[in-house]
């Protein structure tokens, strides 16, 4: 067994694929619409989906936002350098909600960044 995909709903597909993809370096690897559903999939990542990971964005073409819940968390994205990320996505419009920095209570050195949706995603330093 592997994890293949995560799945966020968001509000407006074409923001969030420009953050995903510009802000966030990702690859729009595939995206297909389902008229009789109304809703679309569009699949990202860092390669393929045979040997990595991915995240699927649903957009149901008639829901503008979410409500994110209590329950989820954020999702993890291990990075080279934290700090140059962290100008790196600065630069590019993106919005750091927690500035790096080591952890409280350790040292691994981490961010947090947030999507379109306001999603959060963890950048961390390689171990």
């Amino acid at each position: 067994m592997r994890l293949l995909h995560t799945m966020l709903r968001v509000g407006n597909l074409t923001t969030s694929i420009a953050f995903y993809t510009e802000v966030m370096g990702m690859t729009l690897i595939r995206q297909h619409d389902y008229p009789e559903g109304k809703f679309t999939l569009a699949f990202l990542g860092y390669g393929d989906e045979k040997s990595n990971t991915v995240l699927e964005l649903t957009h149901n073409w008639d829901t503008e936002s979410y409500e994110l819940g209590s329950g989820f968390g954020h999702l993890a994205i291990e990075v080279p350098d934290v700090y140059a990320a962290c100008e790196r996505i600065r630069t590019a419009g993106g919005k750091i909600v927690r500035e790096p920095g080591p952890m409280q209570h350790g040292s691994t050195i981490l961010a947090f960044v947030e999507d379109p949706d306001g999603y959060k995603l963890e950048l961390l330093s390689p171990k």
